[in-house]
């Protein structure tokens, strides 16, 4: 039995975190001063493949693994090697923030991993370290080399945009993924989470677009239904996406829920309606009991997220940082 909301949405995509654990501190992801999740709330990575099984079993084809970091977990490629057995699912990818990604490529997609996504905010070095806390950028860089070299395609380029931090590196953005073979997409910074800095850091997508029009060619169609970006071919080859959550929202088309770290399947990015399923999980419980939990938290799909306005400073969804939620 497949899953449908009660606006006849399907869901097909699920976005795993395996951890909250980080090795960055991105001010718009964790925080300092934001805790983390201690190990005995955490699933086993175990845990974590039957519920994707389950889920598969539901009509989910699409995988995302995400984190914090999901790297950083000692058990990630076993964790690749397992899911990626799993019959039904046709795309697996994994989003990263490419600090490790040089050391563990090979080994991911030997293990069967698709593609990844890596998150890239600034090509400055002072830049990259005021937001994510470290000066890692050459790593990051080593990392999208050692992706793109191990066959994890299409690469893709994940930039946050922010007023007054990177929001004047947009066109020179381009020409890096243009040169490391990989497409690049600008978001919108989010009013979501804890401890955000939403009025002072926002830019819309109308303006980025100002800031790249002379780079850009033509719009294209969505690459597949659910896509969340719109995309546009680039004057020199290539193209580029553009993720517009607040200005441009797209929960029409949304066809994803979130499993966190703690064991909680999320409607919606913005939502709090959680559905636990550590009870599922329990010694004893049917797998029908995960079942259950998928169409509860399907049927807590909201029509559309819930995001403040720049006029506001408090942003929505304050319970959690968006490295407890996985993005």
């Amino acid at each position: 039995m497949k899953l449908y909301d009660r606006y006849g949405r399907q869901v097909t995509y699920l976005r795993v975190s395996i951890t909250d654990r980080c090795n960055l501190r991105c001010f718009y992801c964790l925080p300092r001063g934001c805790g983390i999740s201690t190990k005995p709330l955490r699933l086993d990575l175990s845990e974590i493949a039957t519920i994707v099984r389950v889920g598969v079993g539901l009509g989910i084809g699409k995988i995302r693994i995400t984190g914090g970091e999901p790297l950083v977990h000692p058990g990630v490629v076993d964790f690749v090697r397992d899911v990626s057995r799993i019959a039904g699912i046709a795309d697996l990818a994994l989003s990263t923030n490419g600090t490790l990604l040089a050391e563990h490529a090979e080994d991911l997609k030997a293990a069967g991993l698709g593609r990844v996504n890596v998150s890239l905010d600034s090509l400055r070095p002072a830049v990259f370290r005021a937001v994510s806390g470290r000066n890692d950028l050459n790593r990051v860089v080593a990392g999208i080399d050692a992706a793109a070299a191990a066959g994890l395609a299409p690469l893709k380029l994940n930039v946050v945009v922010m007023r007054g931090v990177n929001d004047d590196e947009l066109p020179a953005m381009l020409d890096f993924a243009a040169a490391h073979g990989a497409q690049i997409r600008f978001i919108e910074y989010m009013p979501l989470g804890l401890a955000q800095r939403w009025a002072s850091s926002y830019v819309s997508r109308a303006e980025i677009l100002e800031r790249i029009h002379p780079q850009l060619a033509a719009e294209l169609p969505r690459h597949q239904p659910g896509d969340t970006a719109t995309y546009y071919a680039l004057r020199s080859g290539g193209e580029v996406g553009l993720i517009s959550p607040v200005s441009c929202r797209f929960c029409d088309r949304c066809n994803r829920l979130r499993l966190t770290s703690d064991g909680k399947l999320r409607p919606c990015l913005t939502s709090e309606g959680e559905v636990d399923l550590r009870d599922a999980l329990k010694p004893g419980a049917s797998l029908e009991a995960i079942a259950d939990s998928f169409r509860a938290a399907t049927a807590g799909r909201p029509a559309r997220g819930t995001y403040t306005d720049a006029a506001n400073e408090e942003p929505a969804n304050a319970t959690r940082a968006m490295s407890s939620i996985g993005g």
